[in-house]
C-alpha cells in the first residue's frame, strides 16, 4: 500500500479510536461496504447502493484512458494549447489537485481551473488565454449546473468571436451524466468530445472518474497510475485497513467533541487541501452533526488551540514532518500522520479519504452521499435573481452601519465598526461550547484578498483559540455550505462582499448577444441567497460589504478586525 497512517500520537483519543476499531471489526464494515449494503448508513437503498459506483473507478477507467488520449492528440494537432475546466465543487477540485500537485510532462495542455462567477476573477483568468487556442471544459454531473453554463455561455461567445460559428464547438469537450442537459447542449452545438461518466458516482467522490482523469491527462498527467493508486487502496477495503482506520479516528473524534479537523500538509500537498474540505464537510456536515475541515490554516502554537482539534499531518516519504507537528502532539493534541510515497499516490490517498468519510459517516449516523441542505441557498438565489430582473435591484435592507467604506449588515447595535465585529466574536453561546468562525468572501480570490484574509484568520485564532476557515463564494457553497446549515449550529459567519465595476454580461443562450443577468448579478443573489440561508437556519451571520473599493475596504476592514481583537479579552480555551 503506497500510503501508511500512523496512530501513535492519537493521546486523548487513543481509547477512543481501539474502541471504534474494534466495533468495525465486530460490524463487518469493510465486508459491508464491498457488498455494497446501504443499512450501513441507512434503512433505504435509494440514494445509497446507486452513489457507489466510484468503488469500482479505479478498475472501471483503466480501459477508457485511451478515450482521452483521443482528445489530446486532436486538441494538440489542432494547435490548441491551453485547456481550461469550467465546474464548481466536485467537477473542479480534483482537476486542481492533479493539476498543481502531480509533475506534469510530455504531450499536454496548459490546465487551468474556472470555478467562480466574480466578474474580476473571470476577466483574470480569460486575458491569460488566447480563445482561438483553448480547450474548454465544462464540467457538471447534474448538466445544469448555473454557474458551469453561465461560463460556458460566456466562453462560448470567445470562441465563436475567435475562430467563427462554424468551428466555436471544436473547441469545447464535456463531462456530464448520461441524458443531462449538458448532453443535449453539446451534441446540439457539436462539441469535440462528449464524456459521458456514470451516473451512479456522486461529485465528491468523482476523482478517479472521467471527472478528475480527463483534465489530469490533458494537463499532462499519468491516469494509469492514479488508477493504479487506486487498485491498491481498494484492495485495502479490509478489516482495520487503511481508510477503516482513518475512518474510526474521525468517528471518535466526532464522539469525543474533536470535531475541527485540522488538515497539516507539506508545502508540496498543501493542493489537496480544498479537495478533502470538500469530500468531509459536504458529506458529515448534516442531521444536527458534522466534522469541520480546517484548510490552510498556518500551524499554530499550542497555546493557540481549543480542544475541539484532531490533528492530520500529510506528507511525502522523503519529506520531513514539520517541527510544529512534533510539538503540539508533545503538548497532547491527538495528531494522525499520512505518509505518500510519492506524488503520483494521491490517486491512493484520495480513494483512502473516500472509505474513510463513508465510514466515519456510518459511525456518526448520516448518509455521507447526499446534501439535504445545499439546494436552501440555491432556491433563494434563484428567487432574488428573478427579483433583480423584474424590479432592477436585488432586495436589500439598508446598511445598520457605515464607516470607512465598509457597509455592516446584521448584529449591529450602534457604535464603531470594531465594536460591532467585537461584539460578534464574543456572542456567548453555551449550548455550543465550542464555535467556529467562517469567513464567505464574494471577492476576487486574489493574493491580496487572501492575504487580509489569512491575516484576520490568524489574529482569531491567537487570540481567541476560534477555529477558522476561509470560502471564496460562490465556489464554496459547493464544497462546505452543506456543514454551514446542516451541522448543530455553532457557526458564526462573516460574509464579505463588494461592488463589481466592471461586470460582465451572461448571454442567454451561446452564440447570443442578448443578455438578461451579468455575472455580478449572479454572485450578488448567490451571496444574498446564501446569506438569508443561513438566518432562516438560526445561524449568526454578520455582513461586511466593501462599497469604498476593494484595496481600501480590505485595508478598513483589517484595521476594524485588529482593533477588536486587541478589546476580546483572551478567550483561549485549553485543551
Amino acid at each position: 500500500m503506497p500510503v501508511t497512517l500512523d496512530l501513535s500520537t492519537l493521546g486523548p483519543l487513543e481509547e477512543a479510536v481501539a474502541e471504534a476499531r474494534k466495533r468495525l471489526g465486530q460490524e463487518r464494515v469493510a465486508a459491508r461496504i464491498r457488498d455494497r449494503d446501504h443499512t450501513l448508513w441507512g434503512p433505504r437503498p435509494e440514494g445509497i447502493v446507486d452513489r457507489l459506483a466510484w468503488l469500482d473507478s479505479p478498475l472501471e477507467m483503466a480501459g477508457r484512458v485511451r478515450l482521452i488520449d483521443d482528445l489530446l492528440t486532436g486538441a494538440l494537432r489542432d494547435g490548441l494549447t491551453d485547456a481550461l475546466l469550467l465546474g464548481m465543487g466536485g467537477s473542479s477540485l480534483a482537476a486542481e489537485v492533479y493539476g498543481r500537485l502531480l509533475p506534469l510532462a510530455g504531450r499536454r495542455l496548459r490546465l487551468s481551473v474556472l470555478d467562480s462567477t466574480d466578474p474580476a476573477a473571470i476577466a483574470d483568468l480569460m486575458a491569460a488565454i488566447d480563445p482561438a487556442r483553448t480547450l474548454y471544459l465544462p464540467a457538471t454531473k447534474s448538466g445544469g449546473t448555473v454557474e458551469t453554463l453561465s461560463l460556458l455561455k460566456h466562453c462560448y461567445n470567445l470562441a465563436m468571436a475567435a475562430v467563427g460559428p462554424r468551428r466555436a464547438g471544436k473547441h469545447f469537450a464535456a463531462i456530464t451524466d448520461p441524458g443531462s442537459g449538458l448532453q443535449e447542449l453539446a451534441e446540439s452545438l457539436g462539441f469535440r468530445e462528449l464524456f459521458l461518466n456514470d451516473r451512479e458516482i456522486g461529485g465528491r467522490y468523482s476523482c478517479l472518474s472521467f471527472f478528475g482523469l480527463v483534465p489530469a491527462r490533458l494537463a499532462g498527467a499519468d491516469p494509469g497510475r492514479l488508477l493504479a493508486g487506486g487498485r491498491a487502496a481498494r484492495a485495502e477495503i479490509v478489516d482495520d485497513g487503511v481508510g477503516l482506520r482513518l475512518g474510526a479516528v474521525l468517528g471518535a473524534g466526532v464522539a469525543s467533541g474533536r470535531d475541527k479537523l485540522t488538515l497539516i500538509p507539506s508545502p508540496s500537498l498543501e493542493p489537496l487541501g480544498p479537495w478533502i474540505e470538500q469530500l468531509i464537510a459536504e458529506s458529515t456536515g448534516k442531521d444536527g452533526t458534522g466534522i469541520l475541515p480546517i484548510d490552510g490554516e498556518p500551524i499554530g502554537a499550542a497555546g493557540s488551540y481549543a480542544g475541539d482539534r484532531l490533528l492530520v499531518s500529510l506528507k511525502l516519504r522523503r519529506e520531513e514532518d514539520a517541527p510544529e507537528v512534533e510539538t503540539l502532539a508533545g503538548a497532547g493534541f491527538p495528531v494522525v500522520r499520512l505518509e505518500l510515497a510519492e506524488a503520483y499516490d494521491v490517486g491512493a490517498v484520495m480513494y483512502v479519504w473516500k472509505v474513510a468519510t463513508i465510514v466515519a459517516a456510518h459511525r456518526m449516523g448520516v448518509n455521507p452521499f447526499d446534501q439535504p441542505n445545499v439546494e436552501s441557498a440555491k432556491a433563494l438565489a434563484r428567487s432574488m435573481l428573478d427579483a433583480r430582473r423584474r424590479e432592477g435591484a436585488l432586495p436589500a435592507p439598508p446598511p445598520d452601519l457605515v464607516e470607512d467604506g465598509v457597509a455592516a449588515f446584521g448584529h449591529v447595535e450602534g457604535g464603531a465598526l470594531w465594536s460591532v465585529i467585537r461584539d460578534f466574536l464574543c456572542l456567548r453561546d453555551e449550548v455550543h461550547p465550542h464555535p467556529y468562525v467562517a469567513f464567505h468572501a464574494y471577492l476576487p480570490p486574489r493574493p491580496q484578498v487572501a492575504g487580509a484574509l489569512a491575516r484576520i484568520r490568524r489574529g482569531i485564532r491567537e487570540r481567541t483559540s476560534l477555529a477558522t476557515t476561509i470560502g471564496f463564494g460562490p465556489r464554496f457553497l459547493h464544497s462546505t455550505g452543506q456543514i454551514h446549515k446542516g451541522d448543530s449550529g455553532h457557526g458564526r459567519f462573516v460574509q464579505v462582499t463588494c461592488d463589481d465595476p466592471d461586470d460582465l454580461p451572461i448571454p442567454d443562450a451561446p452564440g447570443e448577444i442578448a443578455s438578461t443577468t451579468t455575472f455580478g448579478m449572479l454572485k450578488a443573489a448567490q451571496a444574498s441567497g446564501d446569506r438569508q440561508a443561513l438566518i432562516e437556519g438560526g445561524r449568526a451571520v454578520l455582513r461586511l460589504h466593501l462599497a469604498g473599493g476593494l484595496t481600501e475596504g480590505l485595508e478598513a476592514m483589517e484595521e476594524a478586525f485588529e482593533k477588536a481583537l486587541a478589546s476580546v479579552p483572551d478567550t483561549r480555551r485549553r485543551r
